[in-house]
């Protein structure tokens, strides 16, 4: 059948395409505009740093104490905790008595949503300027005045998106992930960049201008991935968002497969939301910038329907001819026996870059490439059932953003 053998090369060649498309991009970025050293501010502009936060007990206490040593003069810190129901709402509260000088804490009595929350932290924030940053995320020292630097040399930034590191590496899923953030993470932002337009800023950790923030009405709870929905809300109003990597911090990740299934579901559905919220760029040639990006996000989720039902035929195709059967109508093999072998060296080769690149930011980076070999068999499952369900989710169930969870911060606590 021809159908299905175009459907085998469609799921061969869209994956080794992007894999060069992604080494290409983040080797001219690397070169052109990553080079290593410090920033050196001529002024120093005053930071609000907001955490949203919710059941963030075994986390919060540290993450707000490694900011008190920031390498950056004037900042304050806005923890929002959003109708937590375990014990955030005491240790934030002590935190402010030990650090009264750049700590605030706002109390919201009912969960109702990240966006919410952020937007609660920016209305009483002093600075001109935003850093948010998750429960989880230890900052570094030099971040904010990477972010200033952008914000205060090219007054049409409206957003900064930095460079997640995972922090706990005591599973074989999160030591895949350390992998993951530096190349389908890291690579694909350096690769956006460079042709314009980015698909997304890290909620984990991000810098804003607040008169970009106004200027497109703060952030909304319609979606699951706020993250991604004022990204695009920013450069629709002709917002300039950049990628940093030089903006450090460390994350912790999900160490299960339930707490990584229901981070990737959610970044899926949120994605999928955000293509058919902004579907109206084609009508515009403004935002002719935004095509490449919309496409391949599209193509994406048509590879991942693809994938799985060449997969369930092929399977068929085995379990038919065990038991003695011909069948004739079926292509044999579906999927040649070299497909993997190509795509899986591709892969390598796209980590092998990337951690080259990375290596600057981590002593002894390369020793991850290890682990990383495992990211086709792991990951490309995961990716492609969580963006099935995430489209079941979004078109049939209707589900839309509201109130959160606490995510999986893996295995251990920070004080464990």
């Amino acid at each position: 059948m021809k159908i299905l053998s175009l459907l085998g090369y469609f799921i061969f060649l869209y994956p080794l395409y992007m894999s060069f498309v992604w080494m290409i991009g983040g080797l001219l970025f690397s070169i052109r505009r990553e080079q290593a050293g410090s920033v050196k501010l001529d002024y120093h502009p005053f930071f609000s740093i907001i955490i949203p936060a919710y059941n963030e007990e075994g986390s919060i206490e540290v993450i707000v104490d490694n900011l008190g040593d920031l390498n950056y003069p004037c900042y304050e810190v806005i923890v929002v905790n959003d109708g937590s129901t375990d014990k955030t709402a005491e240790i934030v509260d002590n935190l402010v008595l030990k650090h009264p000088s750049w700590l605030k804490v706002v109390h919201l009595k009912e969960n109702k949503g990240k966006a919410n929350a952020l937007n609660m932290g920016i209305l009483i924030s002093k600075g001109q300027f935003l850093v948010t940053i998750d429960a989880d995320c230890l900052l570094d020292k030099e971040a904010i005045n990477w972010f200033a630097w952008h914000l205060l040399s090219h007054p049409r930034v409206g957003a900064i998106t930095g460079n997640p590191r995972v922090w706990n590496r005591t599973s074989l899923l999160a030591k895949i992930q350390t992998g993951e953030y530096a190349t389908i993470i890291g690579l694909i932002k350096r690769t956006q960049r460079i042709l314009g337009k980015i698909l997304t800023v890290s909620g984990v950790i991000a810098a804003y201008r607040k008169s970009a923030l106004l200027d497109v009405g703060f952030f909304e709870g319609d979606t699951v991935t706020e993250d991604i929905d004022i990204t695009w809300k920013l450069q629709k109003k002709f917002w300039d968002v950049r990628y940093e990597p030089r903006a450090l911090c460390w994350i912790l990740v999900p160490e299960t497969i339930r707490g990584l299934w229901h981070q990737r579901v959610r970044w899926a559905q949120g994605g999928l939301q955000v293509l058919i919220k902004h579907a109206g760029i084609w009508l515009d040639i403004r935002e002719r910038r935004f095509w490449p990006i919309y496409v391949e996000y599209l193509v994406s989720i048509i590879w991942a329907f693809s994938l799985t039902l060449v997969t369930i035929i092929w399977l068929i195709l085995i379990i038919v001819k065990s038991t003695g059967h011909a069948v004739p109508i079926f292509p044999n093999p579906i999927y040649p026996v070299w497909y993997g072998a190509v795509l899986c060296l591709t892969c390598l080769l796209v980590f092998f870059v990337s951690l080259v690149i990375d290596r600057k930011y981590e002593k002894a980076f390369m020793k991850n490439y290890f682990w990383v070999v495992w990211y086709p068999l792991v990951y490309w499952i995961i990716i492609t059932l969580t963006t099935i369900k995430a489209v079941y989710d979004v078109t049939i169930k209707k589900k839309a953003g509201a109130s959160w969870k606490s995510p999986d911060r893996g295995l251990h606590t920070l004080k464990s």
